[in-house]
């Protein structure tokens, strides 16, 4: 009798004793839930500003991506552009959004008017 009771306890404690577990990718970031959902919201990014047209306003921008990652004002002569940067792809397996990761959206006075580091370099 004692033996069973002793190998009762031993499983249920073994089944008590398990878990859940998390699996990590080689470069240390989980690949769960928000792996994908960076990701997913990377496509719709990218779909988004691949299709953007110069002139579109940035409140209308807003409204489609969300709030950017990043954001900028530079003054330039009497000039006044904003800098959005939406992340749209992903470079560092840390779980953090960084600004090489981002494509960023040059308005001026509201207005787009370029697209991506080339436009930034030429203000």
């Amino acid at each position: 009798m004692k033996r069973n009771h002793l190998l009762l306890i031993i499983g249920m404690s073994v089944f008590a004793l398990q878990g859940c577990v998390i699996s990590v990718s080689d470069d240390g970031f989980e690949t769960g839930n928000h792996y994908h959902d960076e990701a997913d919201r990377e496509d719709r990014n990218r779909d988004y500003i691949s299709d953007i047209n110069v002139g579109a306003d940035i409140t209308r921008v807003k409204q489609a991506l969300g709030t950017p990652d990043f954001n900028e004002i530079i003054v330039n002569n009497d000039d006044t552009y904003t800098i959005l940067y939406y992340r749209t792809q992903r470079k560092h397996g840390d779980g953090m959004t960084t600004k090489d990761e981002c494509t960023p959206l040059l308005f001026l006075e509201e207005s787009l008017v370029g697209v991506g580091e080339l436009a930034l370099s030429r203000i």
